[in-house]
């Protein structure tokens, strides 16, 4: 268990996969609702929760996809170790995308449970 998630058998399966490109994009949207972060930040806050570890490969084009779509702002900012670090913040529709997420998952997260419990379905 990692700060009261259980580790999931398989998190490095095709299933996890498939269920964290689904909403890799809002945890990292919930991340920069709490300030600005780098690149490697993320993917350390990520890796806290073993079924959403992700790669580089992964974080950055996800990240320039934000910013490009205007759900995310960038900035550089000196680092005391090394090169300048790009900084990403969320912007108001990044905040709006966030918050429409958010409203909707409790409901998709049911309606999956509904599928999955043996007998709901009758």
């Amino acid at each position: 268990m990692v700060d009261g998630y259980a580790s999931i058998p398989g998190a490095d399966g095709r299933v996890a996969s498939q269920l964290r490109k689904g909403v890799l994009e809002y945890c990292v949207l919930a991340l920069l609702r709490d300030g600005p972060r780098y690149g490697v930040e993320l993917l350390a806050e990520l890796a806290r929760v073993e079924v959403m570890a992700t790669s580089q490969g992964t974080i950055y084009p996800l990240l320039s996809r934000l910013r490009r779509t205007g759900l995310a702002d960038t900035h550089l900012r000196e680092s005391e170790s090394g090169p300048p670090r790009r900084y990403y913040t969320l912007t108001d529709a990044g905040r709006s995308a966030l918050e429409e997420f958010t409203a909707n998952w409790p409901s998709f997260r049911a309606a999956v449970d509904h599928f999955l419990t043996p007998g709901e379905t009758t």
